[in-house]
């Protein structure tokens, strides 16, 4: 009897670090809320389409590795499905499949004419060529070229994956299409009709966010200490806006350990010795853990790696009076309740990380009018989309008196649901 409550408990831990129940499950709430019937749910719950292939690469010493990818469409109601594609040895079907709702949210937060889409190919980049992830590149967008395309289903950038990687998906989708099609996809060079700002993008919203929520809490940016978990591409573009506004970016964290300096870090430093996947930290002797660095003493903590980083378990422990989440799914359903009940001001991923879809919005804008905007258009653009947005989610989390993740889902889901009415699906 004994192991089986112990079943149980293990059981229920793992609904609660499942990504896509623990999604649903928000979700769900956010309709009750709103008031549609549970048919509402029951189509937004999964995607509408979900496809899995097999890629086939010739490797460096001639022989041939089968690789798993996945691309999921989650509603298309609104318009064409956008998302990013991620190059990750533990990318799943399930990860997926919470991804693509999330970015269905990102849109309809920022109010984009998008559902959500998202892939990924179960690879270890780190550990390839350059000639083997042009052909898996190659082989994912030949595989999934039946259901993308500009009015379809747009693919960008995400974990592990550049502009260089961009450039190759929309060159095999153009020979497939046999013409230049610059829309199919965004996150690509400038010289390939990329947009101005695109690689900092997520990095300049949650900075955004930041901003707006450190007013919301009387706190001066200037000098306010900050935490960053994970010093990718979104981290480490954020602990430069942090550190060249003022403020002390106190502990940076990557893959393998984390430096803190109650001083402030050298930013600049930093970022010149990082290698291309954000590691720095294997350079130095005195680190300390990422659990350490995510309970410290300070003013903003910015979760910016990988899911499931704040938890009931450690939930207590954050001294932190704002949590701006930059990755995805960082925080769990209990451990939101229990920052909120404590008066640390959450600002969840879907609208903290919507910079990214933003401004892959204006380079498709951009592509399908032909005309090419400058980078201070972007960026006056992006801050008023994301202040927007941002007040939005602030103002139903005060006014329905729910939190923000609550809020966020809540403004994120209406959308779609309306548009799934308006076409009678539901």
């Amino acid at each position: 009897m004994v192991a089986d409550k112990a079943d149980v408990n293990a059981n229920e831990k793992n609904d609660k670090l499942d990504v896509l129940k623990s999604t649903q499950t928000v979700v769900k709430k956010a309709l009750d809320k709103l008031g549609y019937p549970n048919e509402v749910y029951e189509l937004l719950k999964e995607p509408i389409r979900m496809m899995t292939v097999r890629i086939p690469v010739r490797m460096d010493d001639d022989s041939i590795k089968i690789f798993t990818g996945f691309r999921a469409q989650h509603n298309d109601a609104v318009g064409p499905t956008k998302g990013g594609v991620r190059f990750h040895p533990n990318v799943s079907e399930k990860e997926v499949k919470a991804l693509s709702i999330w970015m269905s949210l990102k849109a309809g937060i920022v109010d984009l004419p998008y559902g959500g889409g998202k892939g990924g190919i179960v690879c270890d980049p780190r550990e390839m060529s350059f000639r083997e992830l042009e052909g898996i590149s190659r082989g994912y967008v030949r595989a999934i070229s039946q259901i993308v395309g500009p009015t379809k289903d747009i693919p960008a950038p995400d974990v592990f994956t550049n502009s260089q990687i961009m450039a190759w998906m929309m060159d095999e989708y153009s020979r497939i299409d046999e013409f230049n099609n610059p829309g199919f996809i965004t996150g690509k060079p400038l010289v390939l009709g990329g947009s101005h700002g695109r690689e900092s993008a997520t990095a300049k919203g949650v900075t955004i966010c930041i901003e707006e929520a450190a007013k919301k809490k009387g706190i001066q940016i200037e000098g306010a200490r900050v935490v960053v978990q994970g010093f990718g591409n979104a981290g480490s573009f954020l602990a430069k806006f942090m550190h060249d506004k003022g403020a002390n970016v106190v502990g940076i964290s990557d893959a393998q350990g984390a430096l803190y300096d109650p001083n402030g870090l050298d930013i600049e430093y930093l970022l010149d010795r990082r290698d291309s996947f954000g590691t720095v930290t294997n350079l130095f002797k005195n680190t300390i853990s990422n659990k350490e660095l995510l309970e410290l003493d300070c003013d903003i903590l910015v979760p910016a790696a990988i899911e499931n980083q704040i938890t009931e378990d450690n939930a207590d422990k954050i001294k932190a009076s704002i949590v701006v989440e930059a990755a995805n799914g960082p925080t769990t359903i209990d451990a939101t309740r229990m920052l909120s009940e404590r008066g640390i001001l959450l600002v969840p991923d879907v609208l903290a990380s919507a910079g990214g879809v933003t401004v892959s919005y204006f380079e498709w804008v951009q592509n399908n009018q032909g005309y090419y905007w400058t980078e201070e258009e972007v960026e006056e653009k992006l801050y008023q989309v994301i202040v927007k947005g941002f007040d939005n989610v602030y103002r139903t989390a005060e006014t329905r008196r729910v939190d923000m993740r609550l809020a966020a889902y809540m403004v994120g889901v209406r959308k779609m649901a309306e548009a799934s009415r308006f076409r009678g699906w539901v």
